[in-house]
């Protein structure tokens, strides 16, 4: 990048609300420990307050993406360094937290894999990169491609929504500045405001926080919508450690009001699905009718237990 490019982008970052220089602790170096904490606790107030502000939007971005995944399309979020991070981060609890395979929610970052650990140099700046990113997972009309940015004008991630709109998915930009390009390449942009970081131009703070409860609410809600959650338990939870074992008794006990034993039997005999437990606890169904319910209602727990106990009733 020549002298030229380097003043351009200089005045281009002047323009961002997330680069701005925060006058309200300017000093950080001078003061004492207390007085940071409660400083960085005060600068968090307003990411909520951005949030707010965008919650229709939310609602719209979460709109579009059920339908898709309900036909067995995919989430995918896509960024570089934070946002990237962020994207990976909510991805990777998605499937032992609702029980869905590793490839329906994916999070891709600009630099693969080592960009995870490690900056790799200029991939945020790839159109390549992002184009190849995109095409290289087949997207399709069925999928969603959500584009994180704090700065909202990430190379990689602008050409990243403009494939995938090319080849059919919805899409979704979330950035921390208003009208930004990536919401402009998108078909629902998410702007939350969060305003300038007590430590100049380091997104990884109110940005990076407002980026994880906005993929927060886009991967839980889908969830929701999908069946994963009865009442307000994760029923769909993989249990793969002594942990999660322990919570899908537990889940089966506060969902059913039995007593460990029989929740720790019934999940024995539908092979640790929590879900087919509480069926079988709240009806008495068999295990292999329950299950079979279970699925006649895709998975969906309240219709099979009204369906099971009418039967039962009948």
């Amino acid at each position: 990048m020549d002298n030229t490019e380097n003043a351009q982008l200089r005045a281009l970052l002047g323009t961002l609300s997330t680069e701005r220089v925060s006058e309200r602790n300017t000093d950080l170096d001078l003061m004492e420990n207390g007085e940071l904490v409660a400083a960085m606790i005060e600068e968090d107030r307003a990411v909520g307050e951005a949030l707010r502000s965008q919650a229709g939007q939310i609602t719209a971005a979460i709109d579009g993406i059920v339908p898709g995944l309900s036909r067995g399309g995919r989430l995918v979020y896509i960024g570089a360094g934070t946002a990237g991070r962020m994207g990976v981060l909510d991805a990777s609890e998605a499937p032992p937290t609702f029980g869905i395979s590793d490839d329906v929610i994916i999070g891709l970052i600009a630099g693969g894999e080592k960009a995870i650990h490690t900056a790799v140099e200029n991939a945020e700046d790839s159109e390549e990169m992002g184009i190849a990113d995109v095409d290289r997972l087949d997207l399709g009309p069925n999928d969603t491609l959500v584009g994180i940015s704090a700065s909202g004008r990430t190379p990689y991630v602008v050409a990243a929504l403009n494939r995938a709109q090319e080849r059919g998915a919805f899409t979704v930009a979330h950035s921390c500045n208003a009208d930004s390009p990536i919401g402009a390449a998108a078909q629902v942009a998410i702007e939350t405001e969060v305003g300038p970081e007590i430590l100049t131009g380091s997104t990884r703070l109110k940005a990076g926080t407002a980026q994880k409860l906005v993929l927060n609410m886009l991967s839980t809600i889908s969830m929701v919508r999908l069946g994963k959650v009865y009442r307000n338990l994760m029923v769909d939870l993989k249990a793969t450690n002594e942990k999660l074992r322990a919570r899908s008794e537990r889940t089966v006990i506060l969902a059913t009001g039995t007593d460990a034993a029989t929740a720790a039997r019934v999940l024995a005999e539908v092979d640790g699905w929590v879900k087919a437990a509480i069926l079988v606890i709240s009806t008495g169904l068999p295990a292999a009718t329950a299950v079979e319910l279970l699925t006649k209602n895709e998975g969906y727990l309240r219709p099979a237990i009204a369906e099971g106990t009418a039967s039962r009733v009948g």
